[in-house]
This record gives structure tokens, sequence and C-alpha cells, in this order.
């Protein structure tokens, strides 16, 4: 019997000596066989940013409609199936638990659209400098029912690898909680009291990394339950956004490679994939005011974009890649600079300007009624992370950036799952 030869094509996988498509079965590998097989590797990064998370998962929908197809049209295919880490900082950090439990991206977009709107309520009793803007009551209600009240950040229910990014503001240090079991602080140490951060409940770990300074209070984690020596310890946890990895990219590669977090992949550009998902850019601004509150926030969203700056040039610095950004007009794209002799890696990045003339660019692929009510006013709100009348027109423009931007080639085929015949 002669070899089989596969090739993918936008419709499937297809036998190339009989000419016919074939069932194309794949394997649908645990949390721990994600860690620890060999072969190449891939991670998935999302970032911070309200509730413009719902123009990630635009991106992310094309992303799983492009690789199911990649992977013989398997209507079971999820992106848990294909990245072996899926890292996430605040929203992210919601989508990001969601994918890694193996729901679908309309899955995902559906619960969503539901917390956006039941989440972000906002009360006239909350309107002081004092209090938060956004009851959490309602947030924490909606992870407990999507990822589970039960649901531990150790769980086997967790298809694939898991990062959150959250920020510990009693100590100032960014925690980057995932649930590699061979990771230092996975398990507590008998008589020690401490809880691993595996028996963390999922749920709260998220909550922590969403907990926005301004919109949300702080989430208060237990640390260690105490013993005779020692009191009991509780974190006081803000939102990952509070910290360099509002984008959680480079926090990602750094768990997955760097030797004090025992997951230990390799890299290259064919050993290892990175691919990042924005939730849109634009220039925070600055509108005469009065409130010294007003001047602070937009000075935080400046430095967050900065940070996001970095860490994008860092990337690129780093890696070989088909969808790199321009960044100024010193640096370009970096094409031509390399940090190693060789890529470290190989590195996609997906996102979206919010900028007048990028938004005029992508109204071919938006409905009427959104186009026509996209005027300078209301594309000057799109920065907003809590407009949540801007969900629908979000959703839109999320999807019509995807399709301008996934290309089916910037995915290295040395990166697919193996195939076998089915």
């Amino acid at each position: 019997m002669a070899p089989l030869t596969l090739a993918v094509y936008p419709d499937g996988v297809w036998d190339r000596a009989k000419g016919e498509r074939i069932i194309v079965s794949y394997v649908k590998r645990t949390r721990n066989q994600h860690f620890k097989d060999e072969g190449p590797k891939r991670i998935l990064a999302l970032d911070g940013g309200g509730l413009k998370g719902i123009v990630t998962l635009g991106f992310l929908g094309r992303l799983e409609e492009t690789l199911r197809e990649r992977h013989g049209s398997d209507p079971e295919f999820r992106l848990c199936h294909y990245f072996d880490l899926i890292a996430g900082t605040s929203t992210g950090a919601i989508i990001a638990a969601a994918l890694a439990l193996g729901l679908s991206v309309d899955e995902v977009t559906g619960h969503y659209m539901t917390m956006g709107e039941k989440v972000f309520e906002g009360s006239w009793f909350r309107k002081g400098v004092l209090r938060a803007r956004y009851d959490d009551e309602a947030l924490k209600r909606l992870l407990k029912d999507v990822l589970g009240k039960d649901t531990l950040l150790g769980s086997q229910d967790l298809r694939t690898g898991l990062l959150v990014v959250t920020k510990r503001m009693d100590t100032g240090s960014t925690w980057p909680l995932g649930n590699n079991p061979r990771g230092r602080y996975f398990r507590g140490h008998e008589g020690s009291g401490r809880i691993g951060n595996g028996d963390y409940p999922l749920w709260q770990v998220v909550r922590a990394s969403t907990a926005a300074p301004h919109f949300f209070d702080p989430e208060t984690i237990a640390i260690n339950v105490g013993t005779s020596r020692k009191q009991a310890v509780r974190g006081d946890f803000v939102d990952g956004g509070v910290s360099p990895h509002n984008n959680p990219a480079l926090q990602a590669l750094m768990y997955a490679t760097l030797d004090g977090h025992r997951v230990g992949w390799p890299m290259g550009a064919d050993r290892l994939l990175l691919v990042s998902v924005g939730t849109g850019r634009a220039a925070p601004g600055h509108e005469p005011s009065r409130m010294a509150a007003a001047h602070a926030m937009k000075s935080l969203l400046s430095l967050m974009a900065d940070c996001g700056d970095l860490v994008e040039t860092m990337l690129q610095w780093m890696s070989s890649g088909t969808r790199v950004r321009w960044m100024d007009r010193e640096l370009e794209a970096l094409q031509d600079d390399l940090l190693a002799p060789e890529p470290l890696l190989s590195y996609l990045r997906y996102d979206v300007s919010f900028d007048p003339e990028a938004i005029d660019g992508l109204r071919a692929g938006l409905s009427e009624g959104t186009s026509s009510a996209l005027d300078a006013k209301r594309i000057d709100s799109l920065s907003k992370m809590d407009r949540k009348d801007n969900l629908t027109i979000w959703k839109e423009i999320g999807a019509a950036a995807a399709a301008d931007q996934v290309d089916p080639e910037d995915l290295p085929e040395r990166f697919d799952l193996p195939a076998s015949r089915g």
C-alpha cells in the first residue's frame, strides 16, 4: 500500500494520491500532555481591555475557523486542542479560561455579550470617588456560572495550559498564575499553611485579573491559612493590566521558557509559535479638565499603552513573523533587527486601530447600521472600555478586522497538529 500523502487546502485535508478528501483525526491532549509532550509548541496571548474583549473574539473566531479547516473541518475542533498555553490579562483572562475549558469561540462570545450587559450596569449610588464604578456581584455570579464555582486552577477540566496575569497590590508584585503541575507554587507544602496556586478557585483567579482600579473593587484571595508560627495571609489583587503585562504575550513567553517556571519549552522559529491578540488601540487623548482623577486615568492608560508598545517591540526583536505592527518612524516594524543570530520564536500579532482612518478602512465589512452610527463622536468612544452600548459595534469591527488580517498563510504548517486517517 502506497504511503498516504496529505495536503491541506481551505476545504480540508486531501489524499493527493487518491484525489479525495479524508476525515482527519488528531490527538485531543490533556493539560499535562500539552505541557510535557515534545514537538512544536503554540501559545495564545490575549490582551486586557474591558468590554473591548469582544474585538478579540472577532479575531479568535476567524482563527478557530481557519485552524478547524486546517484540521479536517472537524466541527468539534477547539482552540484548546491547538494551543498548548492560553494566557490572558483582565478581560483576556475571562476569554482564556473559557477557551482552556474547551468552549468554542461562539460559545464564549454568547457568554461575553451577556456578561457585558449585566456586569457594566451603572448606578447613581456608585458615582462617587470613594467607591468602585461597578458592583462586582454580577461579575462573580457569571464567572461561577461559566467557569464553574468549584473548578480550581489546577483542575483537569482545563484541557490545556492556562496563564492568568494579575497584580498583588499589598506586595506590589505581578502574579502570573498558571496551571503547570510542575510549577514551584502549584501545590502547597505540608505543614507550611500555604495554599497552592492550583487550589485557587478558577473564577476567583479570573476575577482578580479583572479588578480594574476605579471600575471594580480588588479581589482578596487566601494565600496562607496560617500555622502555629504564622498568621493567615490574604492578598489583595487587582487587574493584571496594572502591570507591564496588559498584553501578556511576553509574560507568557517567559513563563513557557524560563527555567524558574519549570515549563521548559525550547525556543526557535520552528519550535515555538506565539499568537498575540489585542482589544483595539487608540491614543488616550487629552481633554481639558479640572478633575485630577480624569488626568490620572488618562496617564494610567497612556502608561499601559507604552508597556504594550514595549512588549510588541521586544517580541518583534526576538522573532520572525508575517503579521507585525509598524512601531514608529525610527523602528518601523523591526524587519531588519534581530536580537539573536536566529529568530527565537515565530510571532503573530493581531489588533485593530480605532483611529478614524483605520475605521474608515473597515466600513465595507460593517453592516449599514453600524457604519452609519460611526460618526466622529462614536469613534472617539471606542477606546472607552466600559461602553456596553458599543458591544455590537466592537463585535462587528473585530470580525471585519479579522477578515482583513487573518490569513491562513500566516500560520506555519509546521505547527499543524499531526494528522491521521480517521
